[in-house]
């Protein structure tokens, strides 16, 4: 992952209150930089800076360190296939284990940048992405031998995040993003829309949507393969984007600033780190039904997929803004319907006037919760005319025309 650079600042992002859910602590070493976290069948995997590898078998109940042959304990990148777990180091290269981590081997043949910030799966095709400029390494053979796959990438490219989409290969890095069609043969820039003087740290694929998550600019979306980009950061806070991780459609940014989740394709986001006391999330992975996000010196918590998603549905179809509607039918006699929303818990007062400012009929009068309301209002006691409701809610006021007809 990117931690280079020091988380400069940690905050709480909370929901509201009626938001309840929280992310928990793992027993996951506090001691280190949380690199990278891969998944493979129910193992869940850490990279730390200087501790190596730690291993849990439980979703994170309990950890134990799988170093045996891992010569260099900085792990910036992880990646699986099949049975293969791989490690990318910072200065050692990368290192094969075959058995979950019990033991390690170096698998450096080739490689002429040993500090290896990116590793991705593109069927039998591992490939790596160097830190100091080397850019792009292929190996079709588990490692056991590398070839450098440049070309058309600027010299000197740092290669953050590496991610496949269908028949194409995409490297986020110090000067924007690249796609290759041809396996890593020949790159071309794809990134138009993309802000300059922004690396992209991280990589996700959603369908046909291609995001980057980028270190200073927030995240951006791509609907026809890195051609064209569209920032989508409505509702992110932090746009220093460590990390992305997707769960069907749903898609989690790590960020200075903690969680958010949007299940917008990025249109939309919504903080989810209630309970993180530590909210510089560096790395995130979904195993099972938790999502698993990597701290700065804090460990790996875990959250239940079910309750974020859940808290963003609710919050996405909560009102955004006190509003009150034209009563209908209007005109009436005697009886009209009076619709009006509210965003956040407040004492509200709803009544009706006459043409002369006073008081003849109390709708509403009592705390509610956000929510759309609808309130019948009776006018057969009331002469036929003109009148005025109006909604009360803090510091909001609306007010209203009806026609009483008799």
């Amino acid at each position: 992952m990117k931690t280079q650079f020091a988380c400069l600042a940690l905050a709480f992002v909370l929901l509201p209150p009626y938001l309840s859910a929280q992310w928990v602590q793992t027993s996951a070493s506090t001691g280190h930089i949380i690199e990278c976290l891969a998944v493979s069948g129910t193992n869940l995997f850490a990279g730390t800076a200087g501790g190596g590898v730690f291993l849990s078998t439980n979703s994170g109940a309990s950890w134990t360190t799988v170093n045996a042959g891992l010569t260099n304990t900085t792990v910036l990148s992880l990646a699986v296939s099949g049975t293969n777990l791989f490690a990318g180091t910072a200065g050692g290269g990368v290192f094969l284990s075959a058995d979950s981590g019990t033991s390690w081997t170096a698998v450096n043949t080739g490689l002429t940048d040993t500090s290896v910030q990116s590793l991705v799966v593109s069927g039998t095709n591992l490939f790596a992405g160097s830190y100091h400029g080397d850019g792009v390494f292929l190996s079709t053979d588990s490692g056991t031998s590398w070839t450098g796959s440049n070309m058309g990438l600027p010299t000197y490219t740092s290669v953050w995040s590496l991610a496949v989409n269908g028949v194409n290969l995409f490297a986020g890095t110090n000067c924007g993003a690249f796609r290759s069609s041809d396996s890593g043969t020949s790159w071309t820039a794809a990134s138009t829309g993309l802000p300059t003087y922004n690396t992209v740290w991280s990589l996700a694929v959603i369908g046909v949507n291609l995001f980057a998550g980028t270190s200073d600019a927030g995240v951006f979306l791509s609907a026809d393969s890195g051609t064209s980009w569209t920032a989508v950061n409505t509702g992110l806070t932090d746009n220093s984007v460590w990390d992305l991780a997707v769960s069907g459609t749903n898609l989690f940014a790590g960020t200075y600033l903690g969680v958010f989740l949007s299940t917008t394709n990025g249109t939309s986001w919504t903080a989810a780190s209630t309970g993180l006391t530590n909210t510089c999330v560096t790395a995130l992975a979904i195993s099972g039904t938790n999502l698993f996000a990597g701290t700065y010196f804090a460990g790996i918590w875990r959250r239940p997929l079910s309750e974020m998603i859940t808290d963003v549905e609710r919050r996405e179809l909560l009102p955004p803004s006190f509003a009150l509607e034209q009563n209908y039918p209007n005109p009436f006699n005697p009886n009209s319907n009076i619709r009006y929303q509210i965003s956040e818990f407040r004492y509200i007062k709803l009544a009706v006037y006459d043409l002369l400012g006073r008081e003849v009929a109390v709708l509403v009068n009592e705390r509610k919760a956000p929510g759309k309301y609808e309130v019948n209002f009776d006018g057969s006691n009331l002469a036929g005319g003109v009148y005025f409701y109006r909604l009360q809610a803090g510091d909001f006021t609306q007010t209203k025309r009806l026609l009483l007809l008799k």
